[in-house]
């Protein structure tokens, strides 16, 4: 993913293949795609951006109206792609908590 673009082409089809019959196997494709993300530095907006993005793209071409089977589905997909920032966030929160150094290498100065 080198750009907000592929990550919008890469999450638009994540999603399209989740949402007709909304398998797991389809929701993993969304969890891998968040691990990706993190791996890769992009950040948690542009990741909500891309998700805001692509959702009003379906919204806009839904052809029979049910809006709410479509935004659950979406809110459901969207957490899947975000428990690896959730992870590295309560990871993160409790080495900080231990007294552990910043991943970073930087530390706190005297």
């Amino acid at each position: 993913m080198s750009d907000v673009a592929d990550l919008t082409r890469d999450y638009r089809a994540a999603f399209q293949r989740y949402l007709p019959g909304r398998s797991e196997a389809a929701l993993t494709v969304g969890y891998q795609l968040g691990r990706r993300a993190v791996e890769e530095g992009v950040s948690l907006l542009d990741l909500v951006g891309v998700h805001h993005v692509v959702l009003a793209e379906i919204l806009a071409d839904l052809r029979d109206g049910d809006t709410s089977a479509v935004t659950e589905a979406a809110s459901a997909f969207l957490l899947e792609v975000l428990s690896t920032y959730d992870m590295a966030h309560r990871s993160l929160t409790r080495a900080a908590g231990a007294g552990d150094p910043p991943e970073d290498g930087l530390s706190a100065r005297p």
